[in-house]
């Protein structure tokens, strides 16, 4: 059963299922609240107050993100050819790349060598696409985010860690 409240003006929107043995809370990158529990309506408006802070927080963090362009800067084929540039340049070689629309991801690799782009990167600027086809040729060495895999994408682009935070803070619709 759903039910739907209001807290500090926010709409909140509670999904009671009697199985569950805790309560959850979320916020998504929309700003919609959602409480998952098996507990009553008062129970949630305690937890709410309980959790106010935490909710402020992450309702601020949702209001500071960027939002990508509506307009194409890049087509599919140029990402395609800076992918096969950046491969060649690393001397990691790829078995295929793909383009899927992602809702919380950038990009992927996967043990096959198959490499998976988010659409959205067709709207960010292109120091940030680099960044993201550099950080998935790089899973291709290593399958891991540790120091060797950072080191090896810093190696390829020195200001990584300013676009992985630019990365973060960029709303993928």
């Amino acid at each position: 059963m759903n039910d739907t409240i209001y807290y500090e003006g926010q709409k909140v929107t509670i999904i009671v299922n009697q199985k569950l043995k805790h309560t959850y809370l979320s916020v998504s990158r929309d700003g919609i609240i959602t409480v998952k529990t098996a507990a009553s309506q008062k129970f949630v408006r305690e937890f709410l107050a309980e959790k106010k802070v935490w909710l402020h927080k992450q309702l601020h963090k949702i209001d500071s993100l960027q939002r990508v362009e509506e307009n194409i800067l890049h087509s599919e084929e140029i990402i395609e050819q800076r992918t096969i540039e950046f491969s060649k340049v690393m001397k990691l070689s790829f078995s295929k790349l793909k383009f899927r629309k992602m809702k919380s991801r950038w990009g992927s690799c996967n043990s096959k060598r198959e490499i998976t782009l988010n659409r959205a990167l067709q709207r960010v600027p292109l120091e940030l696409l680099d960044y993201v086809i550099v950080h998935e040729l790089a899973h291709l060495k290593h399958m891991n985010h540790s120091k060797e895999f950072h080191a090896l994408v810093e190696t390829h682009l020195p200001n990584s860690k300013e676009y992985r935070k630019a990365l973060k803070n960029i709303y993928i619709t």
